[in-house]
């Protein structure tokens, strides 16, 4: 398994740590979240098994991602208390996600990464991301941060995606002119992914102590 990035290990830590922290009393949200994880980790493990036998993985990353915002945005729609943000959140999933695919098939081509509607995806995750801080401010009970498995996910994905933006966003003018930057940002993006997906975790350990706390009182 040497072939593996880094942030992989790190992906299958919030896995295994969300299938043990799983119960019947966890919340929706959490639990539609586990199997995505354990995808985002198969899908992870056969791109970087291409790239070792010399093989071209653009094609599952072009629309595994497509497919991953249009779930990080039906995933946050579960989270607003606002009818017409939740209504809107869907939505935005599937025009995106349709979207996404005709980007990839038909505009910049399936053997090119879609940065485009990758940079469109982070800043309509983000704004939505922006819209669950402002519910979570603006509603009282949603008790102490640090036990709201929700705020974790979404801190890691405001992050990660904000710093996704600028550097996919510009993807298109870098990529002919400085390789050398080109790798600094495979660099950085592996750090960001492994940020990410350790918030992932963090969640799923403080699940447990929000459910012992609810039982308690």
């Amino acid at each position: 398994m040497n072939f593996l990035p880094g942030y992989t290990y790190f992906i299958a830590l919030s896995f295994l740590v969300s299938i043990i922290m799983l119960n019947r009393k966890s919340l929706y949200y959490l639990k539609i979240f586990s199997p995505f994880l354990l995808l985002t980790l198969l899908v992870e493990v056969y791109a970087s098994y291409l790239s070792t036998i010399n093989k071209p993985n653009i094609v599952i990353y072009n629309f595994f991602s497509a497919f991953e915002f249009s779930f990080y945005l039906f995933w946050i729609s579960n989270l607003f208390r606002n009818l017409k943000a939740k209504k809107l959140a869907l939505i935005s999933s599937v025009i995106y996600g349709c979207a996404a695919v005709i980007n990839i098939l038909f505009i910049q081509g399936i053997r090119a990464f879609h940065t485009t509607s990758y940079a469109a995806g982070c800043l309509v995750l983000v704004a939505f991301c922006i819209y669950y801080f402002y519910e979570l401010f603006k509603y009282p009970g949603a008790g102490k941060l640090e036990r709201n498995p929700a705020f974790w996910i979404c801190t890691g994905l405001l992050f990660f995606y904000c710093c996704g933006f600028p550097l996919w966003g510009l993807m298109n003018i870098w990529s002919d002119k400085l390789m050398y930057l080109i790798n600094n940002i495979a660099m950085i993006t592996d750090i960001l992914n492994s940020f990410l997906y350790s918030l992932f975790t963090i969640a799923y350990l403080c699940s447990r102590t929000r459910n012992s706390t609810l039982s308690s009182s």
